[in-house]
């Protein structure tokens, strides 16, 4: 019993050092300020889903134990934000209410990224980032942006291992201006 526990804490540390690295990447400015992603909570929880999607994409395609990493990265993202919960006031009756919300809206994002994705039309995941991560109605840019870095990064993440996912190195692009060129 006691060995189950000594291998889950030493499998813990890689993981919480790659979420650790998508959250950090979630919280690129130019994320909220070119890509139109509202600076709230709201927000937040949408950039860090788009960034743990994409991650997850990529570990479904690679072999065991990547099932494994991906369930307890997603483990380790649903701690992180009831922890968010907890640490802004949200009482302990309220939390697992939160969590079932909070839930709904990551899966219901993760199917909605990942259909976009497959969409023969490349404007399916601006529609999608719209909906969800970059709602600005005044301007589509942000969206656009958003897409044309989503694909990247799915490039980009398309080159690593497993091994290469977890030994920190630099997952993702930064969200530049050329992305609306690339975005639709």
């Amino acid at each position: 019993m006691f060995g189950f526990f000594g291998k889950r804490q030493e499998r813990r540390a890689p993981v919480d050092a790659l979420f650790a690295q998508i959250a950090e990447a979630s919280r690129q400015p130019a994320l909220y300020l070119q890509g139109g992603v509202p600076d709230s909570f709201e927000g937040r929880f949408e950039s860090l889903t788009l960034h743990v999607f994409l991650v997850l994409r990529r570990l479904r395609k690679l072999p065991a134990p990547a099932a494994d990493l991906a369930q307890e990265l997603v483990d380790a993202c649903f701690a992180y934000l009831e922890l968010g919960f907890r640490n802004g006031g949200v009482s302990d009756i309220a939390v697992p209410k939160r969590m079932k919300k909070i839930g709904q809206m990551f899966y219901g994002r993760l199917q909605a990224y990942e259909a976009a994705l497959l969409a023969q039309q490349p404007e399916e995941l601006v529609e999608a980032l719209r909906r969800n991560a970059s709602p600005d109605p005044q301007s589509g840019e942000g969206a656009i942006l958003l897409a044309g870095f989503a694909r990247r990064a799915q490039d980009k993440l398309a080159e690593f291992d497993l091994d290469a996912i977890l030994s920190g190195a630099a997952l993702f692009p930064a969200l530049t201006q050329t992305e609306a060129n690339h975005g639709a």
